[in-house]
């Protein structure tokens, strides 16, 4: 079986006719009936399980900071993090709040 590439999605792509949801009846794969509160639901599991978790514990965005460094740097990053198991993220997040905690 040969793997389907699917069409490109554009700003002019029709997406097709709207649906309401108390007048028609739509069922999901279960069989259940689609209801605006599923969708509701859906939408907000989907938005919540978008990026990296929160590093403030709470459902808001946690801050970026982003730099360039020399590729040498990089590199002498990776091999420190793999050596720790953890990301090149979580040890320069260290190295920071270590620096302006010493400040």
């Amino acid at each position: 079986m040969s793997k389907r590439t699917p069409p490109p999605v554009t700003t002019t792509t029709p997406i097709g006719r709207d649906v309401d949801l108390d007048t028609e009846d739509v069922r999901l794969a279960d069989g259940s009936r689609l209801t605006e509160l599923a969708v509701a639901e859906m939408v907000e599991a989907a938005r919540g399980l978008s990026g990296r978790p929160s590093l403030s514990g709470q459902s808001e965005p946690s801050p970026q900071i982003a730099f360039r460094v020399p590729r040498s740097v990089r590199d002498r990053a990776a091999e420190l993090a793999a050596q720790q198991g953890i990301s090149i993220s979580q040890l320069a997040r260290e190295a920071l709040e270590a620096r302006v905690q010493a400040s």
